[in-house]
């Protein structure tokens, strides 16, 4: 009976459920590419271009988030829910990363204009954030600390050696999936896809706000499931 009984548990928790919803911003435009996250851990699924996921997870599972460019981690408690909906708290503009121009040349989106991916040569380092060992990092700082040389992080204050202006501070320029913002914080390592840094005539097209340098960070679009 004890083993029967271990059997029937052991069943129960592999069952699977299926979990559809919604994921809009505060304007309620439709946010596409957000990556569903269950139990803190990323999926392969992700937000379809009208902003509707469907996800089948385990039945054990006590923990279902979206994750969003511009908008960080959402999470919420699934407590037996079948249909389980998102407002992220900004109104969003999705902005491609790249395009293509007239001459076939690659352009990159910098969030105030376009520049020829060949202009955005020279860095001090890129690391790619595929690797495994990223995720393993408490966060964004602790994974720039640990694989970036050159640069200083001291908390959540980053400074990229070389590159200063006394006129604007220490901080760098970040730029997360070509949009400019004030703070990396909110961004999982394991979101990560690539972090370049850049300083001196390659951060010169950013004009004075890379005066003390850029931190380039591209995220995970959609990721296949394992």
């Amino acid at each position: 009976m004890l083993c029967m009984a271990g059997i029937t548990l052991s069943g129960q928790s592999n069952k699977k459920i299926t979990i559809t919803g919604l994921v809009v911003d505060q304007a309620k435009n439709p946010i596409a590419g957000a990556i569903i996250m269950i139990d803190n851990m990323k999926t392969g699924s992700t937000t379809d271009q009208a902003g509707y996921y469907k996800i089948k997870i385990k039945s054990s599972a006590e923990i279902i988030g979206i994750y969003a460019s511009g908008a960080g981690l959402i999470e919420e408690p699934i407590n037996g829910r079948t249909t389980i909906n998102f407002t992220v708290g900004a109104v969003l503009h999705p902005q491609s990363e790249s395009q293509k121009n007239s001459d076939g040349e690659e352009d990159i989106n910098v969030g105030y204009g376009s520049v020829k991916k060949k202009d955005l040569t020279q860095p001090v380092n890129k690391i790619d954030g595929k690797d495994n060992k990223f995720a393993s990092y408490t966060n964004i700082y602790d994974l720039i600390r640990g694989q970036v040389p050159g640069v200083r992080v001291n908390g959540t204050s980053i400074t990229i050696q070389g590159s200063n202006s006394i006129n604007s501070g220490t901080e760098p320029l970040f730029v997360v999936d070509g949009i400019p913002k004030e703070t990396i914080e909110d961004i999982p390592p394991s979101m990560v896809k690539s972090i370049e840094v850049l300083k001196g005539a390659s951060a010169a097209i950013y004009g004075t706000r890379g005066a003390n340098g850029v931190i380039l960070i591209n995220l995970i679009g959609a990721a296949n499931t394992k």
